[in-house]
């Protein structure tokens, strides 16, 4: 005997293909969590402040200059078409 109902086989197919992606996102976010606690806890003493700042914002301290160098590689091929 064979019933289909709508807790058919190919339903559950389709249902666990879900979990199984929803599982993999619980997992992506939990990771991103870490990474974040981690970042709170550094930037909790004051010289991380200021290196995050300065790398991150470009931001710099008086009387000083800041260069940034940009290589051919790192410039996106839509920028060096217009070069």
């Amino acid at each position: 005997m064979l019933f289909l109902d709508n807790y058919s086989y190919l339903e559950h197919r389709v249902l666990d293909k879900e979990i199984n992606e929803l599982e993999d996102n619980k997992k992506y976010y939990q990771d991103e969590i870490k990474k974040d606690s981690e970042n709170i806890k550094k930037l909790k003493n004051p010289d991380q402040i200021e290196k995050y700042a300065r790398e991150k914002y470009y931001m710099k301290r008086d009387k000083e200059d800041i260069y940034i160098i940009e290589f051919e590689e790192d410039v996106p091929e839509e920028d060096t078409k217009s070069l």
